[in-house]
């Protein structure tokens, strides 16, 4: 008879799943994470201190209640676009300018939910998962399916990313040519900030052509995220983690490097099914990630659990060595250290699942 303290069922495991996503679960997906399903304009909370925080939920509460109306074709979109030497009246689309952890989610998903319009006629996503949604249907089945909406919300729009913003700007064009209303959110390099309205200008040239239909508001403020927050937790023995993955119901519990290879073997767009069901994620043997391609793979599996609220529990390395130094001073340092600071989040919230 074994003498193992573990008795409980079994957990999970991500790698033993492999999800396959209709498209039209992708489409029905964009829409604010759980962790923004209540937020609204009434419950950001703008710094006194800094002004913009309190202009941009003014601006940002018009521009929804403007869309209330017809979709922008039709009548709509003569409207708007009939008399060519004259701009709109207002412009089509609104930029969040800002640092980290100044709420401009919070602001984005705001802005969702205060849009007079069925939710079906609204859809929020970031970057990536926009950019996913291209390769799973394709160009022009992307435009076809989004051209009714009312709203499209981009959060963390990518400005390190030559091709997919090319794409993803040759998109928004075709919408804007159908009258669907833009919104868009994207972080400031950490080497940049400070620096004024670089992600603005860096943003409003990517582009190019749609510069006239946004608006950028500069939005202000200290990271929230950095305001009294405990040091995240030290990662956890094998045993430990293994003990909580099967003592907590729906628990997934998976050798890290086995999880880096099997997500190569998985399309991005389906990590948020990956996870379905998934209560906590356990990861043993935790490990600097090889190369560039799968830490870019692990910043949207961290992304999409982080949406979730999902707490990860760890043993190995702790989560601010996964990047290489090489890679935290790169091109894609803005996702590493967003992965970062999301996964050291869940890893605090992963703290009552270990037996004190």
């Amino acid at each position: 008879m074994s003498t193992s303290p573990i008795t409980e069922a079994a957990p999970l495991s991500l790698c033993a799943r492999e999800p396959h996503v209709p498209a039209d679960r992708l489409v029905a997906e964009m829409v604010p994470p759980p962790r923004f399903d209540s937020v609204r304009f009434e419950t950001y909370v703008p710094d006194p201190n800094q002004p913009s925080q309190s202009e941009a939920v003014k601006v940002l509460g018009s521009f929804a209640a403007g869309l209330g109306g017809a979709h922008a074709t039709g009548s709509g979109r003569r409207k708007w676009f009939a008399r060519k030497p004259a701009a709109p009246a207002a412009p089509r689309g609104v930029y969040l300018d800002g640092g980290y952890g100044v709420g401009k989610t919070h602001l984005l998903a705001s802005l969702w939910h205060a849009t007079p319009a069925e939710p079906a006629l609204k859809a929020f996503g970031t970057f990536v998962e926009l950019t996913n949604l291209v390769g799973a249907l394709g160009f022009q089945q992307t435009v076809r399916t989004l051209s009714g909406h009312r709203l499209l919300c981009i959060d963390e729009f990518e400005l390190d990313d030559p091709g997919d913003t090319v794409l993803v700007s040759s998109l928004l064009g075709k919408l804007v040519e159908q009258g669907v209303a833009l919104a868009a959110t994207s972080n400031t390099l950490p080497g940049k900030l400070g620096e004024g309205r670089f992600a603005s200008v860096d943003f409003l040239r990517e582009i190019q052509g749609l510069s006239a239909h946004f608006r950028p508001l500069r939005i202000d403020g200290e990271d929230y995220r950095h305001r009294g927050l405990p040091e995240a937790p030290a990662p956890y023995s094998d045993e430990q983690v293994a003990k909580a993955a099967y003592a907590t119901e729906g628990a997934a519990l998976d050798d890290f490097p086995g999880l880096l290879g099997h997500l190569s073997r998985v399309h991005p767009s389906r990590y948020g099914a990956l996870t379905d069901g998934v209560t906590a994620v356990c990861l043993t043997d935790v490990q600097p990630v090889p190369d560039q391609s799968t830490a870019l793979r692990l910043v949207v599996l961290a992304d999409r659990l982080y949406d979730r609220e999902v707490p990860v529990l760890a043993s190995g390395a702790p989560f601010d060595r996964l990047f290489s130094d090489e890679m935290l001073n790169g091109g894609y340092r803005k996702k590493y250290f967003r992965a970062i600071s999301r996964l050291t989040a869940l890893a605090r919230d992963a703290k009552g699942l270990v037996e004190q």
